[in-house]
């Protein structure tokens, strides 16, 4: 079996659909891994929310922080609003299924060698610690009552972990961590206002993959997120969001020894603000 790790996709469903051509994926023998951000801002978040669902256990995909505004917004009064990439998940038929799915999606996902989330990880976190705090906000989405915890998800504070976090504030935390970050300051606290490639952030700021002895720099972790970045491979490390949406690619990382890149050219359908 092949295992295949590819980066956002946010509705550009006709961009993956070449990419699997271009590695001649096989649902019967092989299994995709999806660095979350399935839907928003492009065209199809529905079609592509529908096919790796129907994909059943030849597909992963871990939680995106778009993936996450998806739920929030399916507990919560809109306004109709016709150029929202979402409604179209909101008002199809299967809706509630396709959000009931999703909510049941992991935050980490991994194997003997790999691992994989949307973001990132803080420094203060190990292998077992990772796995608790994701199963923490994991069964949070499960709950009968998982709407209060989204409306109550937003928010850019508490930036810095501690083990005497509880309740609201750990659960936003952690949902920060595996969908939002990008750089943090060597003590690990989150930094949101900086988006951009690297060396454009301010000095004190490191990618979170730089932090000095961060606990978890023994994981092989793919990630996405930051299409900024583009792809980059460093020590055990991974990013393979390449800004398909901006027109950039679409990337797949086999996860073989070593990994291999096939990646496609995208049209895309905006221009980054940044």
């Amino acid at each position: 079996m092949s295992i295949y790790a590819i980066g956002d996709i946010q509705g550009c469903f006709d961009d993956l659909l070449r990419l699997l051509d271009a590695i001649a994926f096989d649902k019967t023998t092989d299994q995709l891994w999806f660095a979350g951000d399935l839907v928003n801002r492009g065209p199809k978040s529905l079609e592509t929310l529908r096919f790796v669902k129907s994909l059943g256990s030849s597909a992963v995909t871990v939680l995106g922080n778009h993936d996450m505004h998806l739920l929030a917004a399916s507990c919560m009064e809109r306004a109709t609003n016709k150029k929202d990439a979402l409604n179209q998940v909101l008002e199809s038929p299967d809706r509630n299924e396709l959000i009931d799915w999703l909510r049941h999606q992991p935050l980490f996902h991994y194997n003997e060698n790999f691992c994989l989330v949307h973001a990132g990880l803080p420094p203060q976190w190990d292998f077992k610690k990772t796995q608790k705090m994701a199963l923490i906000a994991e069964q949070a989405l499960r709950r009968p009552d998982y709407q209060n915890f989204l409306k109550q998800m937003y928010g850019n504070k508490p930036n810095l972990w501690s083990p005497n976090l509880r309740g609201m504030s750990r659960l936003r935390f952690i949902i920060n961590c595996f969908t939002r970050m990008r750089y943090c300051d060597a003590e690990g606290r989150l930094d949101f206002a900086n988006s951009g490639c690297l060396g454009s952030q301010p000095e004190h700021l490191l990618p979170w993959f730089d932090v000095p002895n961060r606990k978890n720099a023994d994981m092989r972790v793919i990630f996405g997120h930051w299409s900024t970045l583009g792809y980059y491979e460093g020590p055990n490390c991974y990013a393979i969001d390449t800004g398909c949406l901006w027109g950039g690619q679409l990337t797949a990382l086999k996860l073989d020894n070593p990994v291999q890149r096939i990646s496609i050219d995208c049209q895309g359908f905006k221009k980054p603000t940044k």
